[in-house]
């Protein structure tokens, strides 16, 4: 099967992540797309990249994460053949999006690597930056801090919106872990947050005294 395909194309608004009664539908379209169907990819392109979206931010710097997004699809392409149990393309798609983190990790170079600190405070600098973009940034720092099950969870769930349920359904973890992973996970970003914030209480204080 040809890799020339224009996934840009497909917006993942045209088909929202569906609800687990809904998932034998994406059994057809993988089964499609497996005998050559390319509009079939393209519609499960459309649902499940918030998912790979959401598994790459939370590993790898913000500004590579729209074009890791294409590889990911675009390394699933030529080797959905390959996939025997069409019922786990969601789980199989998400091990080949964090393996492309790895991968992402392991070929940066030191010097060259992406610094989202850095970034921030020479952008700020330059432009004023919203309270809600500050906050955004500095949530999503602290979850990024977080281990690997909570992190990734936590991000499905906070920034691309996807309930528990639909997370389970679409990586294919069980229900039971997505819960425990956002229950936890929730915890320690909450405790996490709240030292970060009384720490700058803290120093507010020491600084008006």
């Amino acid at each position: 099967m040809s890799t020339n395909f224009d996934l840009r194309s497909y917006s993942p608004g045209l088909a929202p992540v569906n609800s687990p009664a809904q998932l034998p539908a994406d059994v057809t379209l993988v089964q499609a797309a497996q005998n050559g169907d390319r509009t079939a990819f393209g519609l499960l392109y459309a649902r499940y990249s918030r998912m790979v979206h959401g598994i790459l931010l939370s590993r790898v710097p913000h500004p590579a994460v729209e074009d890791l997004v294409q590889d990911v699809f675009l390394q699933a392409l030529p080797r959905l053949n390959s996939l025997r149990d069409v019922s786990r393309f969601g789980g199989w798609l998400a091990a080949i999006a964090r393996n492309r983190a790895t991968d992402f990790h392991r070929h940066a170079q030191p010097a060259e690597e992406f610094n989202e600190e850095s970034h921030s405070d020479e952008k700020s600098s330059h432009s004023p930056t919203r309270p809600a973009q500050s906050e955004a940034h500095q949530i999503l720092q602290a979850i990024r801090s977080l281990p690997d099950a909570y992190r990734e969870t936590l991000v499905l769930r906070l920034v691309e919106g996807m309930t528990g349920p639909e997370i389970a359904a679409r990586t294919g973890l069980t229900h039971g872990s997505v819960r425990v992973n956002l229950h936890r996970g929730m915890q320690q970003l909450r405790d996490l947050l709240g030292h970060k914030s009384g720490a700058a209480d803290q120093r507010a204080s020491s600084t008006q005294s």
